[in-house]
């Protein structure tokens, strides 16, 4: 993979062989198809079927299921492939059920005013469809129809470049040469948009690139409001940093990114105060290389500008691109409407939208209304990812094209076989790629790029932080000896100021029990003092922080108020709770030794390779996916089976495991709602089992953020116990899986329980899966042995002295 590889453009590059051919609408389930052939049962599989009829009464009459049900076995394989993660294989559930679609018809188009001319074309009647508000439906209407009479795209575009071709600028510098400020240095606009809710990590990058003589611009996403709080606050501190008045909710691909860039440019060029000679973008996924003297060698260059293109056959990149196709952005949601042509007279460029803009130009594309500007605006409004284009081809067809250096000065860690995995499809109708978070392992190509290189990304701290810990060493040097925090990260997940509406009941109910398992904590950790202390907890949790150590997640941090009953007074707390280990090898150990570990959740990121719903918080409606890791090793199958708390066998199925194969995940079409308990998932090889996985399901105790307070239909599990079309009862005394009577009257009792009873049947399988590790206070307290989280390890109050932003120091900098 090399490190300084042209394609730093996000669709894929093997783009001819990724169907977007058409989206369906979002109210039909997308549900897994393999290609199966039927292979005749095997001894051992006739042997149980028999095993199995023999037990069969006994099952049915425990579960209520119709006697004269039966238990249909196939033996599926799918063919091999080179894919190594894909699943091969799927069995024990009809061909039919994974084949079948449900067929729902698209909502009735309601529009405003009607259209202006008849909507035919299948891709603009297909996001009509999809489209979740009136006024979308409406915007698509009519910039279909708008399109269709020739009134919306440039057919003719002015060119007012005097070069034949592309600019062939190769710079090339070394900073250790720069021996002498110049008499009139560069001076750089940061221009940063930023969005979720890594402050810290945005913190700290702030910190390695701030330096007194630039200028830094934030944009935060419009739905980024904790971040938002938090840049305002550190922004206050430093004259030459501001933030921006207004916000926009911007979406991977979206017309909505050009706008954002565009509307900065056009405030830094009417900041009069703000003197700066280069325009250059980065993101909290950023981080810079080398130490940051980037202002330097800009001296020699001012009248360049590095923008990085594709290099490729132009026709292609236009075609993979989606540039001759129309493009919508609403709804969040960039919906195709159709074809389009190029505009002739001028030549399509593109590549990375990151890049590094001289002041000159910036003020032409900001202010021109020259033809090759104003068309290429409104050409870019209705484009796919516009902010890797626009830039490339207005400068190309400017004034400005020989200033042109093909390198935006970066370096982006592009590993197609994971990032192309057509992720965005929920929001773009297009097949994009993006870019891996860099790992420890990659460092060496820090040092190996064969063009100047400044900043490198992606890097996020929840999934390695390590990595920026050696750039921070690697460009100024060691902390002192006993800094606290250089291992550690947190990462805030809900602030009381958000409001409760941005969690989920299921994050709700899992926080207030947490909070209680705090309490609980608390109380036995005090028995042994003369003064026996007890709270009561009061209110909704106050702060929500993820906690990692050394790149593991550590589990949640809650702040929480709780009345100190020994002296009836209000007291803020903050706990920590840590997942127990649920996963089991089997023991003894069979001599299967491939599979290194199993787990389930939701929010699978298949190119990182991790749940991003980290702790896995899954309720009855949720539908969970299961992971595997193997270590290398002969091509195996093994047995997949989904066990529900009452020991109903919810789904079963064969994976099989190619040699290289290092993860494999799926998500089995479960019918919802989920009975709420502890799962089990077996994993079996040749019908013995390898290990075995726990997961919960929560009951909720709230719904629409309110406190449930009569039962709900979403704690008795699915209609008839049924998880699929297929029942697979019939193996429970085959796997040794026993369905008592009193597990099943007790699950329909909990089913029924509300109050104080519901929430104590929540923490009682909280518990069983989670542990409150330690409890200390965030203010005042009348307990002397509960430690203030100021002076603990753990607490999202200690001290993070590399995120925590200070004075400038005498040579301008922060770090």
């Amino acid at each position: 993979m090399r490190t300084d590889s042209n394609n730093e453009n996000s669709v894929p590059k093997d783009f001819e062989t990724i169907d977007n051919s058409n989206f369906a609408p979002r109210t039909q389930r997308q549900k897994h198809q393999s290609e199966l052939v039927k292979k005749p049962l095997s001894k051992q599989k006739e042997h149980l079927r028999k095993k199995l009829e023999e037990e069969k009464m006994k099952e049915n009459l425990l579960l209520g299921k119709n006697s004269n049900e039966v238990v249909q076995f196939s033996d599926h394989l799918g063919k091999n492939s080179s894919h190594s993660n894909r699943l091969k294989e799927i069995d024990r559930f009809p061909t039919e059920h994974l084949l079948q679609k449900i067929e729902i018809s698209p909502p009735e188009v309601k529009y405003d005013q009607p259209p202006k001319c008849e909507v035919t074309g299948k891709e603009a009647i297909s996001a009509m469809s999809r489209a979740k508000s009136p006024q979308c439906r409406q915007e698509i209407a009519d910039v279909y129809c708008q399109h269709k009479m020739g009134k919306l795209m440039p057919e003719q575009v002015t060119r007012f470049c005097a070069l034949e071709g592309k600019a062939n600028n190769n710079v090339q510098w070394d900073e250790d040469s720069v021996e002498y400020m110049p008499a009139n240095p560069v001076r750089i606009a940061f221009v940063l948009v930023v969005h979720g809710r890594a402050s810290r990590q945005l913190q700290r990058m702030f910190k390695a690139i701030y330096h007194k003589d630039h200028f830094y611009y934030i944009h935060v996403d419009k739905r980024s409001n904790y971040l938002h709080r938090q840049v305002l606050q550190f922004a206050s501190q430093y004259p030459n940093v501001r933030v921006t008045s207004w916000r926009m909710a911007t979406i991977w691909g979206g017309a909505s990114l050009l706008t954002t860039y565009l509307q900065t440019m056009k405030d830094l060029m009417e900041m009069s105060d703000w003197p700066w000679d280069f325009f250059i973008n980065l993101s909290a996924a950023d981080y810079p290389i080398r130490y940051n003297e980037l202002h330097l060698p800009m001296f020699l260059y001012r009248d360049m500008n590095f923008l990085k293109s594709h290099g490729r056959d132009n026709a292609r990149f236009i075609r993979k691109q989606g540039l001759d196709r129309l493009f919508l952005e609403c709804d969040t949601h960039m919906w195709r409407l159709g074809d389009r042509k190029i505009p002739e007279g001028i030549t399509v460029d593109g590549g990375s939208d990151w890049f590094l803009l001289n002041r000159k130009f910036v003020e032409y594309v900001t202010f021109s209304n020259d033809d090759l500007v104003t068309k290429m605006k409104r050409f870019y409004s209705y484009t796919l990812l516009p902010a890797e284009s626009f830039f490339h081809t207005v400068l190309e067809n400017s004034p400005f094209c020989d200033s042109m250096v093909d390198n935006n000065l970066r370096i982006t860690n592009w590993n197609r076989k994971l990032g192309c995995k057509c992720q965005y499809k929920h929001i773009v109708d297009w097949c994009g790629c993006s870019p891996n978070d860099f790992k420890p392992a990659d460092f060496h190509r820090f040092q190996q790029t064969a063009r100047p290189t400044f900043f490198a990304r992606k890097f996020e701290a929840v999934v390695n932080q390590e990595i920026i810990g050696q750039l921070d060493y690697h460009l100024y040097g060691n902390y002192p000896s006993g800094t606290p925090g250089l291992r550690s990260y947190w990462e805030n997940v809900f602030e009381e100021p958000d409001g409760l509406g941005a969690l989920s009941d299921v994050a709700l109910t899992m926080f207030h029990s947490f909070s209680r398992l705090g309490l609980r904590r608390a109380e036995t950790s005090f028995h042994a003092h003369v003064v026996f202390y007890r709270y009561y907890p009061m209110g909704h949790p106050v702060s929500i922080h993820l906690y990692f150590l050394a790149d593991r997640f550590q589990g949640f941090l809650i702040r929480h108020h709780a009345t100190n009953l020994a002296v009836s007074k209000l007291e803020t707390l903050e706990t920590w709770v840590m997942p127990k280990k649920v996963f089991k090898i089997a023991s003894p150990p069979s001599d299967f030794g491939r599979l290194q570990f199993s787990e389930i959740g939701t929010e699978w990121d298949a190119k990182e390779r991790l749940f991003r719903n980290f702790g896995g918080l899954l309720g009855p409606t949720d539908e969970p996916v299961g992971m595997q890791k193997w270590g290398k090793g002969p091509n195996v199958t093994v047995t997949v089976i989904w066990v529900d708390p009452i020991n109903v066998i919810a789904a079963t199925y064969d994976i099989l495991i190619e040699s290289s194969a290092e993860f494999t995940h799926y998500k089995p079409p479960l019918n919802l709602p989920l009975r709420p308990g502890v799962w089990t998932i077996k994993i079996l090889h040749h019908w013995v089992q390898v290990a075995e996985t726990k997961f919960l399901v929560t009951p909720l105790t709230f719904s629409n953020q309110q406190p449930i307070k009569q039962a709900i239909k979403l704690h008795s599990g699915p209609p008839k116990n049924a998880y699929m079309e297929q029942s697979f009862q019939g193996l429970n005394p085959v796997l040794n899986i026993p369905v008592s009577a009193a597990r099943v009257d007790q699950a329909k009792r909990n089913a029924g329980l509300v109050g104080a009873r519901l929430d104590a049947w929540v923490d009682s399988l909280v518990s069983s899966v989670w542990s409150a590790v330690d409890v200390c206070s965030v203010g005042a307290t009348a307990c002397p042995v509960l430690q203030g989280c100021a002076q603990t390890a753990w607490s999202s109050l200690s001290p993070d002295p590399k995120s925590e932003l200070g004075p400038v120091k005498p040579d301008g900098r922060l770090r």
